[in-house]
């Protein structure tokens, strides 16, 4: 079931370690269609049918086009959000000691992670790294993929009831072993240094560093007829991806076709660049003076809105039926799923329900729906923070997929299409 979709979307999620790399990744494929990218800080200029984007602190980037014909009577934002940060092994700022002879650097843990599934992995380091040179600041993206790393599980012969239920203490468990520490003093800060490949810089100048331990292999299909893909970072790459990949198809006639990936959305959203902040709310009325209109029209143009908040759904866990509702239970390969929740930790309702059914079907594309068991807490998106400061109509939607927040996630290789095109038809109303 190979397709140039998943093809893509395994060539963004395998160079996007980080979401400065996936943001990077996205800067360079809207150039390449012509993008205009805008500066916070300086004014902006909008045409109509032209793409833009704009970027916060590298991890977040917002993407339109702007509409045939501009006419204020009916312009309108459609919009899908998602996020491009996963769970993963952040470095601490400081090296731990020396342990025996093994060289370590602490870890702090992003997100939700399931920690057992970084066990015995080979993995990579990447991220960005901030140095002053010569009185100025500096950064640098760096990703190491050609050596490996790993946290080594303890043997069962010395914890005899591993099997029995496996307890892992996210503070002393989870450090990575980097090497070993000889008599030559080569230590992982000279290994980032020559990385980092900048003349004259010295570990003295570095200031410091957002570095993430990640998994290391590739994105894969399998199954028997390759109805399924394997890779890191499904969760929510795949949606970034898809949202920008119906953006590039094509403009409409009288809306503006907008993109949102935020970064922090794993830890609650809450930074100056994350979907509580402005970020937003801030580009949508630029953009609406920038193409002539006033605050007056913005807020209209608000109430005309519609916002797809895309983020990974759960499938149906063949080894844990008792986790799911009887007959809410999404399938893999069956279409997107439609996520609605009674205390509003997604952001969908009826109204929002039925414009997306209607898309689904003008996209010949199928549709499931999902609530979770009242017994079991439900885990929430960048829908509702965004439908609370905007007011915009919103739904949640996503593919399904198991292994959520694993270091390697499994979804279907029909699904990304899918939603590609629903997505596509939204951004042509």
């Amino acid at each position: 079931m190979r397709n140039n979709d998943i093809d893509s979307l395994f060539s963004f999620i395998d160079s996007s370690p980080t979401p400065y790399h996936a943001v990077e990744n996205m800067v360079q494929t809207l150039k390449d269609q012509n993008g205009i990218e805008l500066n916070e800080s300086e004014d902006w200029e909008c045409e109509a049918d032209n793409l833009y984007y704009v970027t916060r602190n590298d991890g977040s980037i917002i993407a339109f086009r702007t509409p045939k014909t501009i006419d204020f009577n009916n312009v309108a934002y459609n919009m899908v959000a998602a996020h491009t940060d996963s769970p993963c092994l952040k470095l601490k700022p400081v090296k731990k000691d020396v342990t025996g002879n093994y060289i370590q650097w602490g870890v702090a843990i992003y997100g939700g992670a399931l920690l057992n599934s970084w066990l015995d992995r080979d993995l990579n380091v990447s991220g960005r790294i901030n140095y002053i040179q010569q009185g100025e600041l500096h950064q640098k993206l760096i990703s190491i993929r050609d050596l490996f790393f790993r946290v080594p599980q303890l043997a069962i012969h010395l914890d005899r009831e591993a099997n029995a239920g496996l307890k892992l203490n996210s503070e002393t468990n989870m450090v990575p072993v980097l090497g070993l520490n000889n008599d030559d003093e080569y230590s992982f800060e000279d290994l980032l240094l020559e990385r980092l490949d900048v003349e004259g810089v010295e570990a003295k100048d570095i200031s410091a560093m957002d570095l993430y331990f990640h998994e290391s292999q590739p994105c894969s299909y399998g199954g028997m007829k390759q109805e399924f893909i394997f890779g890191p970072r499904i969760d929510n790459l795949a949606m970034t991806h898809a949202s920008y990949e119906a953006l590039l198809a094509g403009s409409s006639n009288t809306k503006v076709g907008l993109i949102a990936s935020f970064d922090h959305e794993e830890i609650g959203s809450s930074s100056p660049h994350g979907a509580s902040s402005n970020f937003l709310n801030s580009v949508l009325e630029r953009i609406t003076i920038a193409l002539g209109g006033s605050r007056e029209e913005f807020l209209k143009a608000l109430n005309r809105s519609y916002l797809v908040s895309a983020d990974m759904a759960h499938a149906l866990h063949p080894n844990y039926e008792d986790r799911h509702d009887g007959v809410h239970r999404p399938l893999i390969n069956q279409g997107p799923v439609i996520k609605m929740n009674a205390r509003m930790r997604f952001a969908t309702d009826s109204q929002t329900t039925s414009r997306f059914v209607l898309l689904c079907r003008q996209a010949g594309v199928p549709y499931q729906m999902f609530t979770g068991r009242n017994d079991i807490p439900s885990g929430s998106t960048v829908g509702p923070l965004i439908a609370t400061k905007l007011g915009v109509s919103t739904i949640d939607v996503g593919n399904a997929q198991l292994g959520m927040h694993s270091a390697r996630e499994m979804a279907g290789s029909l699904d990304h299409s899918m939603m590609i095109k629903v997505f596509s038809e939204l951004f042509a109303e």
